[in-house]
């Protein structure tokens, strides 16, 4: 990375929330427990989906999917984050530094393209419950995944290798990562294909997914303001109840950083929303989507040795 006025570091320093010590041991326990949450919820639904056959639809296909996803992009950024505040050398190598940018790009865009693949499964199974298993077979859903994956490794991809080409004038980030915007902040001059790449990908990521996820929400409203059953519309406004907790919580954070004007621009604020949609949002997922249905539950008494294995559960 060489370029005017520019040096090739091999270190780089994460200000993180230094600049407030005495919030510093209360944001690690914050941070612990949330993160430790994470994992519990989000490995419990993964295991659950693996092991229980009931649980072999589509709906769970896709939440261990996210689940997935809400680890690794946890994983990414948080044990980095803890290290370092009970560390006076708040450092990373530039090497770590780039795999997690990349780690943390991959992870979030496969999440914004997940969560529309989500919704699309509901309106189908709302909308058109006699075609949901022909439409959303498994081959069709294992596709669907996939597709998010690459989505998010491949954009995730073209903006890392463009971003690391950008010659630095210093080493010291204000940020608890290697976010990829504060990371720019610090390149010797702006490049207009950097800033081009960025806004073509946020706009595909997060307005585009919000917007189908809006209108299938509008047809699964729609759907099930004309059931006649009270216990089905109830049914139906919990699961897309919690799916559009979710989609407020992530698309709402990640749009008010990537896509706001740049005369708003804040890096105290812009650490808060990344530590709350970094942490906040993966740990709720499990217990939004998931936790509190009947099935998941007797799922995890199952394997638990709660309930015996024969016992049968009542399907969404």
């Amino acid at each position: 990375m060489q370029g005017e006025n520019s040096t090739t570091w091999n270190f780089i320093f994460l200000e993180g929330f230094s600049r407030y010590p005495s919030f510093e041991i209360v944001l690690f326990v914050f941070s612990l427990v949330m993160y430790l949450i994470t994992l519990l919820g989000n490995g419990t639904l993964i295991l659950i989906t693996i092991l229980d056959s009931h649980l072999q639809t589509p709906m769970y296909l896709f939440l261990g999917n996210l689940s997935l996803v809400d680890i690794c992009y946890t994983s990414a950024s948080i044990p980095t984050l803890l290290v370092n505040l009970l560390s006076s050398q708040k450092t990373l190598i530039f090497s770590g530094c780039a795999v997690q940018m990349y780690l943390s790009l991959a992870t979030g865009s496969t999440e914004c393209v997940l969560l529309a693949v989500m919704a699309c499964d509901r309106y189908v199974a709302i909308c058109k419950p006699l075609r949901y298993p022909v439409i959303m077979n498994r081959r069709v859903c294992v596709q669907m995944a996939t597709v998010s994956w690459v989505t998010g490794c491949l954009t995730a991809l073209l903006e890392t290798s463009f971003a690391l080409q950008m010659p630095l004038c210093g080493n010291r980030i204000d940020h608890f990562a290697c976010e990829i915007l504060a990371v720019l902040k610090l390149a010797c001059a702006s490049s207009l294909l950097m800033d081009t790449i960025m806004l073509v990908i946020s706009v595909l990521l997060l307005p585009i997914p919000m917007l189908l996820i809006c209108i299938s929400y509008v047809f699964i409203l729609s759907t099930v303001l004309r059931s006649s059953s009270a216990e089905g519309r109830n049914k139906a406004f919990s699961t897309c109840g919690a799916h559009l907790t979710v989609v407020i919580l992530y698309y709402g954070a990640a749009l008010s950083m990537y896509l706001k004007p740049s005369s708003s621009d804040s890096q105290e604020i812009d650490k808060i929303i990344s530590l709350l949609y970094g942490v906040l949002t993966p740990m709720l997922n499990p217990m939004i989507y998931s936790l509190r249905n009947k099935e998941v539950k007797n799922a995890v008494k199952k394997l638990l040795g709660k309930i015996p294995l024969h016992q049968t559960q009542e399907h969404l």
